[in-house]
């Protein structure tokens, strides 16, 4: 048999409507998909798929989940069915053999977590250790109400008082351990709380539990931010903080705002934007940029202004692009960042701003331009160098044609602008000499020119190509060679 967590995090992971869309066509109406009922071969749109992971019939009445619906349509028996649906996502589904059923086992944990979870939120509130937290979380402008509805919470300095909590509710030093609650010091076995004197965020799966925190210091400190350690429920590549909020409206409004910080996406929430979710940490992973596509494919980077929010914002990007989404570049005003903009500009301002994004490749080659990097042939090679990745990463077929030519053109003018001022002079008149023959018409003259330009458009971009297949052809040697 297959394991519970895996049944649950395939069924978690997987989206139903792409799914079940690949045997009905469906299209969207209001906050569900509808089309013919594949079951009883109806010809109108009374089978309804929702986005949360369940289908229904409003004729036959067959309804269920993604397994469900695999097993009915295709014949298949549970495990073949999660199997089908695990191949489809990348999550490998291994049976194991168990002679009867229980609780799960990762239950304890998530009961540890929640209870400090509870903790933490008392300690914020509550107690008199509290008090700076409180000022800090007044001075970002959250109200005790805002801030409940996220459950932000506070970490005393003195980890004693969490441990004997949880452990008069029954959780001893092996669970607070496994839960991340507990770390081990580094050359001994004695254990301490992982976090302390901090503002803490929880963290939930798409199912609701709370699987980590994530604690931002107050006052002096390094981290800055600190996550749970890594545990049988929390694995940060896979999280994103937010998405079991955002899930719905994702869905609904057919995009994604991708942010840096907790603070930026409570912001956000705050003022109605609920479509945004953010990574556990600033570079985004593929497991993450695969979740995000399951969801929609177009993507609004909303990172910080400064150098490290652009190198976070392409590596995101780049990401985004593996996964076939498309990723467009919000650019805030300098000095600015989602959080602080949106709590003077307010949702209509962001708006404002997103409806001015631009694409992500474009964003590269605009900040490469204002840094000088086409002015000459030595910057325009690491200029290309900059670009490629992702063109290479780009699944988009067109999108990357586009991309190319997009190349093409801030090189061709590069070239040009550098040539000597007769050679360059000529190039500018193109076929001038026999466009002045007498017997030659304005028409002929201009499709002849346009043929040229496709001419060099086209080498320029097989160039191009054959220089990304160069560079394959190098990882792939220096990958065997290793």
């Amino acid at each position: 048999m297959i394991p519970d967590e895996i049944v649950d995090r395939v069924r978690d992971e997987a989206d139903i409507v792409e799914i079940i869309g690949e045997f009905v066509k469906l299209k969207r109406v209001g906050t569900s998909f509808r089309g013919p009922c594949p079951f009883h071969h109806g010809k109108h749109d009374n089978f309804s798929v929702l986005p949360r992971g369940t289908f229904n019939c409003f004729v036959c009445g067959e309804k269920g989940n993604v397994f469900t619906f695999l097993q009915k349509h295709l014949g298949l028996d549970f495990v073949e069915a999660v199997k089908w649906v695990g191949a489809r996502i990348g999550v490998e589904v291994r049976e194991v053999s168990r002679q009867q059923e229980g609780p799960d086992p990762r239950e304890p944990l998530w009961e540890v977590n929640a209870a400090a979870s509870e903790f933490f939120r008392r300690h914020l509130w509550e107690e008199p250790g509290g008090a700076a937290a409180r000022a800090y979380v007044e001075g970002r402008g959250i109200t005790r109400e805002d801030a409940e509805r996220f459950t932000l919470g506070f970490a005393p300095r003195d980890g004693t008082p969490l441990r004997e909590h949880l452990r008069s509710l029954g959780f001893d030093d092996g669970q607070q351990l496994a839960a991340g609650m507990l770390v081990r010091r580094e050359g001994s076995d004695e254990l301490r709380v992982r976090f302390r004197h901090r503002l803490m965020f929880p963290i939930f799966d798409l199912r609701e539990h709370v699987v980590g925190f994530g604690g931002r210091v107050l006052g002096e400190g390094e981290p800055k931010y600190l996550n749970s350690s890594e545990s049988e429920i929390f694995a940060k590549r896979r999280l994103l903080y937010g998405l079991n909020w955002a899930k719905q409206s994702i869905r609904k409004a057919d995009r994604l705002l991708l942010v840096e910080g907790y603070f930026d996406l409570i912001r956000l929430v705050l003022a109605g934007i609920d479509e945004v979710v953010a990574p556990l940490g600033t570079a985004l992973t593929e497991a993450q940029a695969s979740l995000i596509r399951k969801y929609t494919k177009n993507v609004f980077l909303l990172y910080d202004s400064d150098t490290a929010g652009q190198k976070a914002t392409f590596r995101a990007g780049d990401e985004l692009l593996r996964n076939g989404a498309s990723v467009r570049v919000v650019s805030l005003p300098d000095g600015e960042d989602p959080d602080s903009f949106v709590a003077s500009q307010g949702a209509e301002g962001l708006e404002r701003e997103i409806a001015q994004s631009i694409d992500v490749f474009d964003r590269k080659i605009q900040i490469l331009e204002r840094g000088g990097w086409f002015s000459d042939l030595r910057h325009k090679r690491q200029a290309l160098d900059k670009l490629l990745p992702s063109i290479r990463a780009t699944t988009d077929r067109i999108m990357r044609d586009l991309y190319v030519a997009r190349t093409s053109e801030e090189i061709a003018s590069c070239v040009i602008s550098m040539l000597p001022e007769p050679v360059r002079s000529r190039a500018s008149r193109g076929t001038s000499s026999s466009a002045s023959s007498p017997g030659l018409s304005r028409a002929l003259r201009d499709r002849r020119r346009a043929k040229s330009r496709r001419h060099r458009c086209v080498g320029r971009a097989r160039a191009i190509d054959a220089r990304i297949a160069e560079r394959r052809v190098c990882a792939r040697s220096a990958n065997c060679s290793a």
